[in-house]
């Protein structure tokens, strides 16, 4: 005998817990958002949903995604919506919902010791090397792969993580906490989604300190296999202060083959000395042009990038690869100022395949087993 058939408010609840709230990724009746529906004779369901905050930027997309959803359950005729605001006490019950406890101060996930997160911090002893480009590339290849993957612009000063990744939504803020909005299946957040414009921030170092910290703890990341840093250039602030704030993080230095760049970008890398990091590899980045003869126009020199990976090999006593040279390529340029990372946009481009292969090097890196359970027992007798 076959199952009974699913009744119709059945079937419309099922189509409801299949639209995920667009900035938190979790199905919108588990976040407390569906506060009611009806179905009425002629098949019309009318949804009361609950935004997080008025004027939700994404309203349209929640609107979209949920007439299609419920548009398909056979006998439904039509579908409206009408939209109220959470009050306080339910963001505040989703808010721990999402953190899983109650009143807590916010804790950075990635420093626990159970996160399953992979932290990579992107760093160049100075500027104009392309780390950013690298970074966001990085990120688009990953989750392009099917990782969950988030960006922290931390380069306070010379933020342009979002453009590159051509993030233009804004956070949304649920009481204390920061939705990231994201773009090509990466979260991103950067303090450049907070100023005015393109206003200038002079900070010093406690508060750029606190803007890193805030990033980290403060927003939501959801579960997450990935999270990168743009760090900005140099040894600074911010590179002492992700040392504190998650002493986890592995590190993954940035230069170009120049020889002056190369011994910059060395004591970029000799700082996990002190930190006590892991110093993932070197990435080589615009290490040569290639003409239409097929010649390779070495415009910054050559062999710095490998200089560097065996100099911090011989000073942290234990190898440090050369991960991927990366091609001069002016598409790369071009992608990154229409927001559409040239690994996405040209993924046959030679500079997006030496990047995605960094990429799988980093997507198929395997974990330590150090510090963690194995839940073995001992066999009985």
């Amino acid at each position: 005998m076959s199952a009974p058939a699913t009744s119709r408010e059945e079937a419309v609840q099922a189509a409801l817990a299949t639209v995920d709230d667009p900035e938190i990724r979790r199905p919108i009746t588990d976040l407390g958002m569906v506060k009611s529906f009806t179905i009425d004779e002629d098949g019309l369901v009318r949804v009361e949903l609950l935004l997080t905050v008025a004027g939700c930027p994404l309203r349209d997309k929640l609107n979209n995604d949920i007439t299609s959803a419920v548009s398909a359950v056979p006998g439904v005729s039509g579908v409206v919506i009408d939209f109220g605001v959470m009050s306080t006490e339910q963001r505040q019950d989703l808010q721990t919902r999402l953190r899983g406890g109650g009143g807590a101060e916010p804790v950075i996930p990635f420093a626990q010791p159970g996160s399953r997160t992979r932290v990579y911090a992107i760093a160049s002893g100075k500027g104009g090397v392309g780390k950013s480009s690298v970074t966001v590339n990085l990120a688009a290849a990953l989750a392009a792969r099917g990782l969950a993957v988030g960006v922290v612009d931390a380069d306070i000063y010379g933020h342009s993580v979002p453009r590159m990744l051509g993030a233009a939504g804004r956070p949304t803020r649920v009481e204390d906490m920061i939705m990231p909005p994201a773009a090509h299946g990466v979260k991103v957040i950067s303090i450049g989604m907070f100023t005015a414009q393109n206003a200038a921030v002079v900070w010093r170092g406690p508060m750029l300190h606190r803007a890193l910290q805030q990033f980290l703890a403060d927003v939501y990341w959801g579960d997450l296999d990935v999270l990168l840093l743009d760090l900005p250039p140099g040894t600074g602030d911010v590179a002492i202060s992700l040392a504190q704030l998650l002493p986890s993080a592995e590190i993954l230095v940035v230069t170009t083959p120049q020889a002056a760049a190369a011994e910059v970008a060395e004591r970029a890398g000799a700082i996990s000395l002190q930190t006590h990091q892991r110093l993932l590899g070197v990435v080589e980045n615009m290490s040569w042009l290639e003409l239409p003869t097929g010649e390779r126009m070495e415009i910054f020199g050559a062999g710095g990038g490998q200089i560097v990976a065996d100099k911090l090999s011989r000073t942290l006593g234990a190898s440090v690869p050369l991960l991927g040279q990366i091609p001069l390529d002016t598409r790369v340029r071009e992608a990154g100022d229409a927001g559409l990372p040239i690994v996405l946009a040209e993924p046959d481009a030679p500079a997006a395949q030496a990047l995605s292969a960094v990429a799988e090097r980093l997507a198929v890196r395997r974990e330590s087993l150090i510090g963690k359970p194995l839940g073995l027992k001992p066999a009985g007798r």
